[in-house]
């Protein structure tokens, strides 16, 4: 386990670092979102009976930060290596494939819970918040963080330029973000986007998550467990064979 102790502490070292950009800066943004919709929709729109929208907001902001800094721990990491071409360092070494998909992961997760708790500290203070399934709570974090870092991984792997790797995100990451009901409930969304949105697998895990606070969601949360279970199995499956293979590692 000494390959994997080390990829892992180099990879939490190497965001904690620069902690003013990659904990404090997506802290500040969650908190101007909470602000801006916070203050403009208080009062007008009620999405759950006796849920305040800003509380209703807080879970997905919460998350929805865990979910975009997981996966971008791990795809930085990843293409900043191939392109300063210091990975030789790590494909030398005789490290397992599943070492490297673990130190990888579980780094990005550290980074996306710690941002995660930190949102949270941060917005709980402006809403009353309850806490009816605390397991939700922690298995969808959990789940959701690991699945945007594997992600990140097979995103970083398939990059080989900035550019690329920025079109993974702003084409498919942020929209799936931004549209899996982080701001409003699906239910008050058309027939098409309700429909579009039930096929996005980020909708689960925001949904589910919010359960665990309110004890109310979209989708029953055994449902939504299920499906993120699934998906993360099939990425941890799809990330551990290019890994394997040395796909766009090893020329």
């Amino acid at each position: 386990m000494t390959g994997f102790r080390t990829l892992f502490y180099k990879e939490v070292l190497r965001f904690w670092k620069v902690a003013t950009q990659t904990l404090t800066a997506p802290i500040v943004t969650a908190m101007l979102y909470l602000l801006i919709f916070g203050q403009v929709l208080e009062g007008r729109v009620e999405v759950y009976p006796g849920v305040s929208y800003t509380a209703f907001l807080v879970p997905g902001l919460v998350m929805m930060s865990v979910l975009q800094n997981a996966f971008a721990n791990s795809s930085s990491s990843l293409i900043q290596s191939k392109i300063t071409g210091n990975l030789v360092f790590i494909l030398l070494p005789p490290l397992s494939h599943w070492e490297m998909f673990s130190a990888y992961v579980l780094a990005a997760m550290v980074r996306g819970l710690a941002v995660g708790l930190g949102v949270f500290v941060i917005t709980a203070w402006f809403a009353h918040l309850s806490f009816v399934a605390p397991l939700w709570i922690f298995a969808f974090a959990l789940l959701g963080s690991a699945i945007l870092a594997t992600m990140g991984l097979i995103a970083g792997i398939w990059a080989e330029k900035f550019d690329q790797l920025a079109a993974f995100q702003n084409f498919l990451i942020m929209p799936a973000t931004f549209l899996a009901g982080v701001f409003y409930s699906i239910h008050s969304l058309p027939p098409f986007w309700l429909a579009v949105s039930h096929a996005n697998p980020f909708f689960y895990m925001i949904d589910g998550f919010r359960y665990g606070f309110f004890g109310h969601s979209d989708v029953a949360p055994g449902i939504s467990f299920a499906i993120v279970t699934t998906f993360f199995v099939v990425l941890a499956g799809v990330a551990i064979t290019m890994l394997k293979s040395g796909y766009k590692l090893r020329h």
